[in-house]
């Protein structure tokens, strides 16, 4: 993998290469401005004059582009309008599929400018951010807030994209009327509620929503979602997210999310109880439900190494490891034995597959529903945590079959063993392995999307959730100009591949975190 500034480069169509940003520059002004910083302190306010200005030149290079080329397809279509009364006149379908061919060809032009838009906005995002992290000042805040505001400011066309909206209007009108259905032409007007069947303007609405969102800098200041989307974009993103995007796999994620914690809590209220029934004291019960916990540390590794090959082999581990745990922690009362119980409890904890339901919402869900999923993850632990006490005060009752006790203290464990094993057999049947983007992979388009288009088409790259330090390849050309962190930050290394591995990834900060969060939710 190489640093930001080199896959923005190989990224770059070529003819309009000197309209991109100079993130190689800018870099260079970063490092240099936090240099001079360290040594006089009064060049802080000049230094930050002189980014300002260089940022409204980048800006204004990248925005009076855009003008020009949105001018040009604006040209085009009106060029194709000129034939379009007539050839609907005629309603020669040949002419028709040719000139429908025709809008398509100016709809891929629209997407090379939709990549080449967002691709700066993300190179302008990272400089910003990486000027705030040299500095220690959010400049980033002043800078963004001021042009924003203002109604004169070239930021506005990348906010707003006012013109792109135009030619997106324009093209799914005329595409609308080409459209054949039943005899008659369709209008997208008089038809709000009927979508538009065309993969060119699917693909035009999924990249617009994308760069609304790459260029969104001041909701994205005040955003700390976990799962966010960095990668350099493409114009078959919006495909591939699509095609790895199933709902049920989703709903079978946010189910598990329920369930686990549903899990958790259920026993809380009889804990004490059970565990003094089995000879033990009344405090054991808080390392009864604490054990699970613990556990929960140590699975979360395992099933984030194991999430970078597959999503449905870690669940179907997941739900069966929590089938044996509820059932030892059932079957403790009858065999009277407090190391069964803490061992079910433990064996639940190791089935925790919630980095894996982060990890799928991370890779598998289109970005326009991400957060919605995400906010999903969120209310579906909630909602495990309040049913799962309210469950356990429905289970009491106390009888016996075959000698197997069932009372207050081992439903829960009946009952969560019954829930993983129903869950089990739904998740054989309905869940779908999302297909695996590699490196090496890259989208063909038709002969209509040219050279050029072919070279801005190439597929983003995946990045695993756990990654390995020791494979880690930064850009010759801006590896003077930053520091070793800033590099490590910015590659894209690979996966690990073990356990081991893994867990050696883990920096001492993030191991505190995850014992704070399990004592949090526990």
């Amino acid at each position: 993998m190489v640093a930001f500034g080199k896959r923005l480069k190989e990224r770059q169509i070529q003819e309009w290469q000197r309209y991109y940003i100079d993130y190689k520059l800018m870099k260079k002004k970063v490092k240099q401005y936090a240099q001079q910083n360290e040594v006089a302190a009064q060049d802080r306010h000049n230094n930050l004059k002189e980014f300002s200005r260089m940022l409204d030149y980048q800006i204004e290079k990248v925005v009076l582009f855009l003008l020009e080329q949105q001018g040009l397809l604006a040209t085009k279509i009106a060029k194709l309008g000129e034939q379009h009364a007539e050839i609907l006149k005629q309603r020669n379908i040949s002419q028709i599929s040719e000139l429908r061919d025709a809008y398509r060809a100016v709809g891929q032009d629209l997407l090379k400018l939709l990549v080449f838009v967002e691709l700066n906005a993300i190179g302008l995002r990272k400089i910003l951010k990486k000027f705030d992290k040299r500095f220690g000042y959010k400049f980033t805040d002043y800078y963004v807030t001021s042009r924003a505001n203002h109604p004169y400011s070239q930021l506005q066309q990348v906010f707003k994209h006012v013109g792109i909206g135009a030619v997106v209007g324009a093209l799914s009108r005329n595409i609308a009327e080409l459209q054949e259905n039943t005899g008659s032409y369709l209008s997208i007007y008089d038809h709000p509620s009927m979508p538009l069947q065309d993969p060119v303007i699917d693909s035009i609405k999924a990249a617009v929503d994308r760069l609304t969102h790459s260029t969104n800098f001041l909701h994205f200041l005040g955003q700390h979602a976990l799962i966010m989307h960095e990668e350099i974009p493409t114009q078959d993103d919006d495909l591939d997210d699509d095609q790895s995007y199933h709902f049920i796999s989703l709903l079978l994620n946010l189910a598990n999310t329920f369930l686990y914690m549903v899990n958790t809590y259920i026993i809380v209220p009889t804990a004490d109880n059970y565990s003094m029934s089995l000879g033990a004291a009344a405090t054991v019960c808080g390392v009864v439900i604490g054990a699970m916990a613990v556990a929960q540390v140590f699975s979360s590794v395992y099933f984030s190494a194991w999430s970078n090959k597959s999503y449905f082999r870690p669940l179907v581990f997941s739900s069966i490891v929590l089938f044996l745990g509820n059932t030892l922690y059932a079957l403790a009362y009858d065999l009277d034995s407090i190391a069964v119980l803490l061992i079910g409890r433990l064996l639940c904890g190791f089935g925790s597959a919630r980095a894996v339901n982060r990890r799928y919402i991370s890779d598998c869900v289109p970005l326009k529903t991400r957060m919605q999923a995400s906010a999903g993850f969120v209310s579906a632990s909630a909602l495990g945590m309040a049913c799962g006490p309210a469950l356990a005060g429905l289970l009491q009752t106390d009888f016996q079959i075959y000698k197997i006790t069932f009372n207050a203290n081992t439903l829960p464990g009946w009952v969560m063993a019954l829930a993983w094993l129903i869950y089990l057999v739904w998740l054989w049947i309905s869940f779908k392995e999302p297909a695996r983007k590699t490196d090496n992979n890259h989208v063909e388009q038709g002969t209509d999307a040219g050279p050029v288009e072919n070279d801005a088409l190439e597929k983003g790259l995946v990045q695993p959730l756990l990654l390995s330090s020791d494979t880690k390849q930064h850009d010759e050309d801006d590896s003077q100009d930053c520091d070793a962190s800033e590099e490590a930050s910015e590659a894209s290394p690979k996966a690990a591949t073990s356990m081991g591995s893994a867990y050696k990834l883990l920096t001492p900060s993030i191991k505190v975190c995850s014992l704070l969060l399990c004592f949090m939710f526990h």
